[in-house]
């Protein structure tokens, strides 16, 4: 299982999903989907857009678990 850290880095950041959602140009429900652990997928422009935004590494962001 892939889990994405996304709210932790937020934290770090302090920063909302409302700003992160205007920074990287998609909608606050995507952002909450994949905070949430809810999304299927993710596109590697988005993550990169994310990584750009949080100054962080796809590690710092998704991790994977053994379910």
């Amino acid at each position: 299982m892939i889990k994405v850290n996304l709210d932790i880095m937020l934290l770090k950041r302090k920063m909302t999903v409302i700003e992160l959602a205007d920074k990287v140009g998609i909608t606050q429900a995507n952002i909450s989907i994949l905070k949430n652990n809810r999304a299927k997928a993710i596109r590697f422009s988005t993550l990169e857009k994310i990584c750009q935004v949080l100054e962080c590494q796809p590690g710092d962001i998704l991790e994977f678990t053994k379910e």
